[in-house]
């Protein structure tokens, strides 16, 4: 669930539902969408959310994808244990564990004030049965099990956690800790510490530490009425307590809590965490924050951008989709009847229009709008080969290769009209070597994005509403192109058409029987095109969003400026203005405007 669909459509919602239920209902729900067949590359379809490799490390023999890890807090009866790692998590916590299951006294939220994660005095839990049968199933990602009562329960889930997080005052001995490494057969345990106790503790840590393989150090919290309020923000006070341990213990350290934006994180893994897991902060900043901390992580690397040449090519293959629009623009303004077109009728443009004014105008209504849609799409293709392409930027190549594929496919839909134009097959054919030169020399695009984002400031926060906006545009745009395809190739007209020309569809067949298989191509074609156009903007949309990439702002901003001059000047040029039949354009129109107005600072904020 990315942040865009999180904070607009499900938070407010889910948090005035009784108890734990909304927290389970989206959680079980993603679950389930993940083990669906197609439900993982959907997720994935959504989000975008796969850590680079570059973030992988190796701690305790143990690959994790990415060093950001979801506390056991956010999950305790592991309803969501399938979905958390397509999420961009590298690892997974489960617990506290107890023998028995133990239900909570008060449901977990946020505070009021949304600073500070509220949770139930004992921590919820399944029992050691029932966390078992969950992680008996198969997991992509390594699984740490907090055992809250070590000495009974260890042998009973030694086999389905990669790694094992103790509590240090559940310790009473070095003897306890030596039986508990035992009875795991020398799996990791980690000692977790709360990050007010370090000091205090040190030299119990330092005698411990030989027999231990990490230090886990905990967020604080106030107990207070039966609950635990866990502020969100206690970076500064866990990054002191990293110090104090890197100063005096040579382990590796994790930390859990107390982020709730990318620069938390990032403090956090500067101090010497290998590993960071976050709790309230996941909460309280979205579903997003695993994401955005990769990202900026992945930034702070700083790794040198290389241009891949072959970029070049998918350039061309955009600029002469732009440049074939400009030409139908032209030829629907002027002749609009071509002498192909004309040979196929057996009529010439002249007679046409003699006949009916309205027919003529609404066949160039057609052309012009499907040259207002192959222009923004050839910008598009533009800038997705210019700025992400050009530096292997993965999802901009897997963007423009599904906006061109389906482009490709559309030419299918003209072949049961008994109308097929010669100069649309070679425009192509033109088209496909270049498409194929750009694909086989860009092979090696597989960069991650990196992001400037660090904190959760006011634009951000509107930026995921305008995301929320242009999502919803690409979708509209999407099925506009299916249902115009669709009735281009059944019924060819709807009947706002109908009662602007004047005529029945009967009544054309007698004009011409040609006539309404060459007007079905021209409806299949701009359906066509929109479809795939569609597809462009959705993936920009789901994909492209980076505090800073100015040029995907610009790339929204003059790519929709021809489609929709097209898509509503054509209508009032020749008198088409019906309200119903305009009013998708219309919304559309609302769509792209508060979509700019709402991301516009997010996009050019120069961090």
């Amino acid at each position: 669930m990315p942040d865009w669909s999180y904070h607009p459509l499900f938070k407010p919602w889910l948090s005035i539902l009784p108890g734990n239920a909304g927290r389970e209902f989206i959680h079980r729900g993603m679950s389930i969408l993940s083990q669906l067949p197609g439900g993982r590359p959907f997720i994935e379809f959504l989000g975008h959310m796969s850590p680079s490799e570059k973030l992988s490390r190796n701690l305790f023999g143990i690959l994790f994808k990415s060093p950001v890890g979801l506390s056991g807090k956010i999950d305790p009866k592991l309803s969501g244990i399938h979905a958390f790692p397509n999420l961009g998590f590298g690892a997974i916590e489960v617990g506290p564990i107890t023998k028995f299951p133990r239900e909570p006294e008060t449901a977990a939220c946020l505070s009021k004030t949304k600073d500070a994660l509220i949770l139930p005095e004992y921590a919820e839990t399944i029992g050691h049965s029932a966390t078992k049968n969950k992680l008996t199933k198969s997991q992509t990602v390594p699984v740490m099990i907090r055992l809250e009562e070590p000495l009974i329960i260890a042998e009973h889930l030694k086999d389905v956690g990669d790694a094992f997080i103790i509590e240090l005052d559940l310790i009473q001995s070095i003897n306890d800790l030596i039986h508990i490494k035992k009875v795991l057969e020398n799996k990791p345990v980690l000692l977790a510490i709360r990050h007010s106790s370090v000091a205090d503790n040190l030299l119990k840590l330092q005698s411990a530490s030989r027999l231990v393989d990490g230090i886990m150090i905990k967020e604080e919290f106030i107990l207070t009425d039966g609950k635990q309020i866990l502020p969100l923000r206690q970076t500064d006070r866990i990054v002191h307590a990293v110090h104090m341990i890197k100063n005096e213990i040579n382990l590796p350290v994790v930390t859990s809590g107390g982020v709730a934006e990318p620069a938390d994180a990032l403090a956090l893994f500067e101090a010497g965490a290998e590993l960071v897991f976050l709790s309230g902060g996941y909460v309280a900043s979205g579903p997003g924050l695993p994401k955005r901390i990769n990202e900026a992580l992945l930034d702070e690397l700083g790794y040198e951008r290389k241009e891949l040449p072959g970029w070049i090519w998918y350039w061309l293959f955009g600029l002469f989709i732009l440049l074939g629009g400009a030409l139908v623009l032209f030829f629907s303004f002027t002749k609009v009847i071509l002498f192909y077109d004309e040979a196929f009728l057996q009529i010439t443009r002249l007679e046409l229009m003699a006949y009916n004014p309205n027919l003529y105008k609404f066949m160039s209504h057609d052309r012009m709008t499907l040259a207002g849609t192959m222009i923004s799409g050839g910008f598009i293709y533009m800038q997705l080969a210019r700025h992400g392409i050009r530096y292997g930027i993965h999802w901009a190549k897997r963007a423009f290769n599904i906006g061109a594929i389906t482009g490709f496919l559309g030419i299918m839909l003209f072949l049961g009209f008994g109308y097929f134009d010669w100069l649309h097959g070679l425009f192509w054919l033109i088209l496909l070597p270049f498409y194929l030169m750009g694909y086989i020399k860009t092979r090696s695009a597989n960069q991650s994005p990196s992001s400037k984002n660090r904190t959760n400031h006011s634009s951000w926060k509107r930026a995921i509403y305008g995301q929320l906006l242009f999502v919803i545009l690409g979708f509209s745009f999407v099925a506009g192109g299916f249902v115009i395809s669709t009735i281009g190739a059944t019924y060819v007209f709807v009947d706002t058409d109908l009662k602007y020309i004047c005529m029945t569809p009967d009544q054309l067949n007698e004009l011409n029987e040609k006539l309404i298989p060459v007007i079905a191509h021209d409806r299949a074609g701009f359906g066509s095109a929109l479809f795939s156009v569609g597809l462009l903007v959705l993936t920009l949309s789901l994909w492209g969003f980076h505090e800073g990439s100015v040029w995907v702002w610009r790339t929204f901003l003059i790519g929709g400026i021809p489609a929709f001059t097209a898509g509503i000047f054509t209508h009032l040029y020749i008198g088409y203005i019906d309200f119903i039949h305009l009013l998708p354009a219309y919304f559309a129109l609302a769509l792209y405007i508060g979509g700019l107005w709402l991301t516009k600072d997010y996009f050019k904020s120069r961090i």
